[in-house]
């Protein structure tokens, strides 16, 4: 099968999102250095990040990286192959048997597919086998949708951490009256924050949360393709049949591209 493609829209679009917001202060007379001011970037970004890992487990934790380089470059299931695929498997298997299948599978990469072929040899009973799969997509799930609401908490933190940064600059510059001519840095820094707060949730955070969901959704739904048409060799079904049956899983304009 061929290398699974990675769907890089997200790093591209937050790029263009910060650049969008650079090019703003610029046109405003204004210059995006003076947003990278070390006290407001850590209280921000660690402080979120620190919030947000409180409400978890620690184990949870260790995925969480992995689940962030996923939302940067997510794999994008090449669906039309599966179906492929498992076309050929279910020809293979109404001409020379479901054992037939053993050989046919070693150049198999993805690991949910090559289970569902290794259960489908082994003779395994049609409703064990779909409760084992059904078992590995719910886990999948699961960890899918503990890193999407991670994200999303994180989104809900950093305007909140923001604030707080400019309470605190604030209560410095409260303790500065004295110095006049230092108080329009000290303000704008103290503001600095805040932006930084609202920024990070609606660029980084909750677009990396909506990431992962659509991405989880698309595999889920994927995974249930495979699965019904494995089933379906296994039962046996006349191989155009299966495939009408998984391409039924595809949207329209995947359809019509599978029909061209």
């Amino acid at each position: 099968m061929k290398p699974t493609p990675l769907d890089r829209l997200t790093p591209m679009a937050v790029g263009g999102a910060l650049g969008l917001v650079f090019l703003a202060m610029i046109l405003d007379g204004s210059s995006p250095a003076v947003l990278f001011k070390p006290a407001p970037l850590i209280l921000v970004f660690g402080g979120t990040a620190a919030v947000g890992a409180a409400g978890f487990m620690k184990r949870d934790l260790k995925e969480i990286k992995g689940l962030l380089m996923s939302a940067f470059g997510v794999p994008d299931p090449p669906t039309a192959d599966d179906i492929d695929s498992v076309f050929e498997f279910a020809s293979i298997a109404r001409k020379d048997g479901l054992l037939a299948l053993e050989s046919a599978s070693k150049d198999i990469t993805d690991p949910f597919l090559k289970q569902c072929v290794q259960l489908t040899v082994d003779g395994t009973d049609p409703e064990e086998m779909q409760d084992i799969l059904e078992g590995e997509i719910a886990a999948a799930e699961e960890l899918n949708k503990m890193g999407a609401k991670f994200f999303q908490d994180l989104g809900g933190f950093s305007p909140t951490l923001g604030i707080i940064g400019t309470v605190v600059g604030l209560i410095h510059v409260l303790a500065n009256l004295s110095n006049p001519g230092s108080l329009g840095a000290a303000i704008g820094s103290a503001f600095t924050a805040t932006l930084w707060g609202v920024l990070a949730a609606n660029v980084f955070w909750l677009p990396i949360s909506n990431k992962l969901k659509r991405a989880a959704a698309i595999e889920t739904q994927r995974k249930r393709m495979i699965v019904d048409g494995m089933l379906a060799v296994q039962a046996g079904s006349n191989p155009r049949m299966i495939r009408a049956r998984m391409e039924a899983y595809l949207p329209p304009s995947a359809k019509e591209k599978e029909a061209a």
